[in-house]
């Protein structure tokens, strides 16, 4: 498979150079050149595939030659080693929770996924990589449990300080070993424009530079395989079958856009947002206009310039009346979300977190449309990691899940920036 960079089709790479890159020299994002659907025979027998069985038919083609048939199925294995229950909230309505695994939030993954190919590819290599990587929330926590100990990778970690949770924090900043935290004065956008500065910095290339954001192709693609999971489990129902996902950086929906075309029956995908609403917007006046991110409830989407929303264009050859066929996104206040909350727990006795609060709303919107449809919004982190918001919403108090109770007695070791040269200062040192 080769994969091209999106500000230039004639740079072309391997899956291999596309990982250990992350982005383009051209500060393109990578895209695979070819997309072969899936057998009509797969999704018939579909049912009967375990998760790992499914994944492996997923990603082999975006993989090819490059990683030996029974090394990807280990990696695979090792990526998918916790469960994702689609839990039914309401009727036509389920929540598919991707919050079951070691740093409770779906980049796991993705993460958990890259990490272990990244590994594949060093491990007869006398070098060096190190992971570059910007979070709005839960990003770093599971680049960080990933890659812990991984051999010849250093990871250093951007957050905006003040602007996640306590417990996100801690489940970045609390590893050590080859995991460095710096903690930034400024929002989510400035961590990021950082990071691709780094990327197209000369004097920075003798460090191997990758990203382990959505926009390393070997993060993002992986997040397909639970679209195909909750298929497996609805596909009994046989309705028209609508996806709502709480987007930030448009990495899981821009992957479940993906998997449709792959021959996925998904019929309709919603991009939900908070106040950050640059892809509402641009659906409303086909002008995409970002601007600056908003601090919301809801802090792992709190993203002004999504970096994927470039690959769901491409896919869509960039003609916005046939995306607007098979795409929706809305926007929602954090007193919406509040309400929404409240009404889920009242209702329905489920829990959700700010994130997935913001999934249920566009999706009830979305469905209201028509009567024969069914849908599933994600629920991509615990409630537990949004405590202080869900318990002061609901009135209640979440049991603190094992893994969480292991982070919050350590101690926090982060490094202070506030500008480029700073974070320069410190790639050179590794």
């Amino acid at each position: 498979m080769k994969y091209y960079s999106l500000n230039n089709k004639q740079h072309e790479v391997s899956f291999q150079e596309a990982v250990v890159n992350g982005l383009a020299p051209d500060k393109g994002l990578y895209f695979p050149k070819e997309l072969q659907p899936l057998s009509n025979s797969f999704f018939d027998t579909i049912g009967k595939l375990s998760n790992e069985e499914i994944a492996f038919q997923v990603i082999e083609q975006f993989v090819g030659e490059e990683i030996p048939k029974e090394e990807l199925k280990k990696i695979i294995s090792e990526t998918l080693s916790f469960n994702f229950p689609l839990v039914q909230v309401e009727e036509n309505i389920y929540s598919l929770e991707l919050y079951h695994g070691p740093t409770m939030a779906f980049k796991d993954v993705g993460a958990r996924f890259m990490s272990r190919c990244l590994g594949y590819f060093n491990k007869d290599k006398n070098q060096k990589n190190i992971v570059l990587v910007a979070t709005s929330g839960d990003t770093g926590g599971a680049v960080a449990s990933g890659f812990l100990n991984v051999k010849d990778v250093e990871v250093i970690i951007l957050y905006p300080s003040g602007k996640v949770s306590d417990i996100q924090e801690k489940q970045l900043t609390t590893l050590g070993k080859n995991i460095t935290a710096l903690e930034v004065d400024g929002v989510f956008d400035y961590c990021q424009d950082m990071v691709k500065k780094a990327f197209l910095d000369q004097e920075l290339q003798i460090k191997n530079l990758t990203s382990a954001n959505s926009i390393n192709i070997a993060r993002w693609l992986p997040q397909m395989f639970y679209f195909f999971f909750a298929y497996k489990e609805l596909k009994k129902l046989k309705n028209p079958l609508v996806v709502s996902c709480p987007s930030g950086n448009f990495g899981n929906i821009c992957a479940g856009i993906l998997a449709k075309k792959l021959g996925l029956p998904i019929q309709h995908f919603v991009a939900t947002t908070n106040a950050n609403d640059t892809v509402p917007r641009f659906l409303e006046d086909g002008k995409y206009n970002p601007k600056a991110s908003i601090a919301t409830i809801s802090n792992a989407m709190d993203v002004g310039n999504p970096s994927n929303f470039v690959r769901i264009q491409e896919m869509y050859n960039n003609d916005l009346t046939e995306f607007k066929k098979d795409f929706s996104s809305y926007s929602y206040s954090d007193e919406e979300t509040k309400r929404c909350m409240k009404k889920i727990y009242k209702k329905f006795k489920y829990v959700a977190e700010p994130h997935g609060a913001v999934g249920y709303l566009g999706l009830k919107k979305e469905l209201n449309n028509s009567t024969d449809r069914v849908g599933f919004f994600l629920e991509t982190a615990h409630p537990i990691k949004f405590h202080n918001i869900v318990e002061s919403t609901l009135g209640i108090s979440l049991e603190i899940p094992n893994q969480i109770k292991e982070i919050m007695t350590k101690e926090k070791s982060s490094i202070k920036i506030s500008n480029y040269e700073e974070l320069k200062n410190v790639i050179l040192t590794k």
